[in-house]
């Protein structure tokens, strides 16, 4: 498994494109419960931000598209560990994980984002 840390998002964005169906963006996946993210979300700047709780990603996963980049999100790291190790014995190529989750997204790139 592939996992990078929030600072380095912008550069795997950049490598990403390539390999991106046109027209679309990368995908940053929050598999965050509802109320984590009422109460810190990240912006979407260069991706497209979709939510889905871990426990739906099972029933939903085939809403993704298996050739657009996907890059996890969670609280610290491990929910979205465990749903790109799913994605990527579903056929999924292009996921990553974010280290350290929102709660590094908000030392590392936007101290806007609130700690929980």
């Amino acid at each position: 498994m592939i996992s990078i840390h929030p600072a380095q998002l912008q550069g795997w964005l950049k490598a990403a494109e390539a390999n991106t169906p046109a027209g679309a963006q990368p995908i940053v996946l929050d598999v965050r419960e509802p109320w984590e993210l009422q109460t810190a979300s990240v912006k979407a700047n260069g991706f497209q931000l979709l939510p889905m709780p871990m426990r739906s990603v099972p029933a939903r996963y085939l809403e993704l598209d298996r050739s657009q980049p996907i890059a996890c999100l969670c609280h610290h790291g491990a929910r979205s560990a465990q749903v790109v190790h799913f994605l990527m014995n579903n056929g999924f190529t292009e996921v990553v994980n974010i280290h350290g989750g929102i709660n590094a997204w908000s030392h590392e790139l936007d101290p806007t984002v609130p700690l929980y």
